[in-house]
């Protein structure tokens, strides 16, 4: 399918059985609303399946593994070469994601979209594009017929894999730089107010960073309404294949968990190529990263916790799935007044407001 094919197939949730779930919600043992959080996801589910009654009980981490070439200009404290010893380390369950994932019993796809070597690790999934995208500080990362590659690629494993839930991760020295640089574009934002330290970096390197990502946009001069020719010229693979992760999982109407920073502006490019995809979407914790809360408000969002995590590679997706999890059996389980034997009577003052 084409793109454009692709967003087509992307609805709005289905307002009948939210309005259901939020009946449901009102019959429950406990005053309105006082489950928070896990209500307004159970209603959200609904809209998401179409069903009141929904189970997460297959959980899926999707990693998409890439090199970008601004790492040349120092902007990382890690080599390149950590972007292949963690893709590899990914599924063997040694990374904080994968731990996670192991520890909760959720299923993990580490895909190499872009990796600037082989790979010939069999769990690792081969997609690979090209080695590595060019130095963005030089002219585009990709051609546009990589990113729309790239992309296709996510979102047709984001609509085949076997989940009630998906949750998107990433793994590619560099990316917090890149999508630094989408985020400052998308959102016309300032290079300062979209740029944290990534993995870490001394106070000189941070300050070359946001040079660089301010060189990188005067280069190439993206255009803030183009989103495939923002992600062409100053993003990267694995950003292009999350994009495409979170549009092919609501074109399959799951449910679909944001990580951190590169994450949340990946989804930010899928809900500008597809403001339906908004309604799918689950954000995790609120990243260290400071462009992060951008991109959450931007798409009108808010965390789910706050844990002070960095890391990335999808690590904040299990945990978000435990939240799922409660959500689902709050009101599927939780027993009705009627079922209770309480006369609900003294709540009507408060329904009223």
């Amino acid at each position: 399918m084409t793109l454009r094919e692709w967003t087509a197939k992307i609805t709005p949730p289905d307002a009948a059985a939210m309005e259901e779930a939020r009946r449901r919600q009102a019959q429950l043992a406990k005053p309105p609303g006082s489950l928070g959080r896990l209500e307004d996801l159970s209603v959200q589910l609904a809209g998401i399946t179409g069903r009141v009654h929904n189970k997460i009980e297959k959980k899926h981490l999707l990693v998409f593994a890439a090199d970008n070439g601004v790492v040349d200009e120092g902007v990382s404290s890690a080599p390149r070469s950590v972007t292949l010893s963690q893709t590899i380390n990914l599924t063997r369950g040694k990374t904080g994601a994968a731990t996670l994932c192991k520890h909760f019993g959720c299923a993990i796809t580490v895909c190499d979209v872009g990796v600037a070597a082989d790979i010939r690790e069999k769990a690792v999934l081969c997609r690979k594009i090209a080695y590595g995208t060019q130095n963005i500080c030089t002219g585009p990362a990709m051609t546009r017929e990589q990113t729309l590659q790239a992309i296709l690629t996510g979102a047709e494993i984001a609509r085949t894999v076997d989940a009630d839930v998906i949750g998107v991760g990433e793994m590619g020295i560099g990316n917090t730089t890149t999508s630094s640089a989408v985020l400052a574009v998308l959102l016309g934002a300032d290079v300062e107010a979209v740029t944290g330290r990534g993995g870490g970096i001394t106070e000189e390197s941070f300050r070359k960073k946001k040079a660089v990502i301010r060189t990188a946009i005067e280069v190439n001069r993206p255009d803030r309404d183009d989103v495939v020719g923002v992600l062409s010229k100053v993003g990267g693979f694995d950003l292009a294949a999350m994009c495409g992760a979170f549009l092919g999982a609501a074109a399959a109407r799951r449910p679909t968990v944001i990580d951190g920073l590169i994450s949340a502006a990946a989804a930010l490019c899928a809900v500008r190529l597809c403001p339906n995809v908004r309604g799918y979407l689950v954000p995790s914790h609120a990243s260290f990263e400071i462009g992060c809360r951008l991109a959450m408000e931007a798409m009108d969002l808010r965390p789910l916790f706050d844990l002070g995590m960095r890391l990335g590679e999808g690590s904040g997706c299990p945990l978000a799935f435990q939240v799922l999890d409660a959500a689902c059996a709050v009101i599927n389980d939780m027993a009705t007044f009627d079922e209770a034997g309480i006369n609900d009577d003294y709540l009507d003052e408060i329904r009223r407001g």
